[in-house]
């Protein structure tokens, strides 16, 4: 008999004296290389998803940290998103304060009159200055009426202006980028 006619012959199922099916194995350092290697691999996958939970776990942290980093950004830039504008106001303020010092000088009513309409003139285009730097424009009086930026309290006839055109101003108006802050009081022409 050939090698393998042999180990087949050993591996084929016998019957036992009481009738039960018994199989011989021919080697049994090879089923226990092989269970080993099974073992080995099983070893070296569960170190495998022990580290890949871990690098989970960790980016899934760095993901939380970095989110919650940027909500307290997100309200701290909202909290101070009004700090430029403050700062450009207080020379404003400045200014104001100064004008009201300046009314107690001595001084005669029509000096002191003109000092502080000067200042109150230079005040105002200050506060507009910066008021622009920021965004915030007068609405147009030259312009015709637009609902979306003007508020007619008034229709009045006047021959010397096309219909729709603005006649007077009662209330200035306001843009914030375009957008109306506050819609100008005005007296428009039929």
């Amino acid at each position: 008999m050939s090698k393998q006619s042999e180990e087949e012959l050993v591996n084929e199922p016998l019957l036992n004296e009481e009738g039960a099916i018994e199989i011989k194995v021919s080697n049994s350092d090879e089923a226990d290389a092989e269970a080993e290697a099974v073992e080995n691999e099983f070893n070296l996958l569960q170190n495998e998803l022990a580290s890949l939970k871990d690098k989970y776990a960790r980016v899934h942290a760095d993901f939380d940290n970095i989110k919650k980093r940027l909500e307290r950004e997100k309200y701290s830039a909202v909290d101070y998103a009004n700090e430029k504008f403050a700062k450009d106001m207080i020379p404003v303020m400045d200014s104001l304060q100064m004008a009201i010092a300046s009314a107690s000088a001595d001084a005669l009513p029509n000096e002191l009159l003109a000092k502080l309409k000067e200042g109150m003139e230079l005040t105002l285009k200050q506060l507009t200055t910066s008021l622009e730097k920021h965004g915030v424009t007068m609405v147009s009086h030259d312009e015709p009426f637009d609902p979306n930026i003007h508020n007619a309290i008034q229709s009045v006839d006047n021959d010397t202006v096309q219909s729709g055109q603005i006649v007077q101003t009662f209330q200035t108006g306001y843009k914030y980028k375009g957008r109306p802050l506050r819609e100008a009081m005005v007296v428009v022409a039929n």
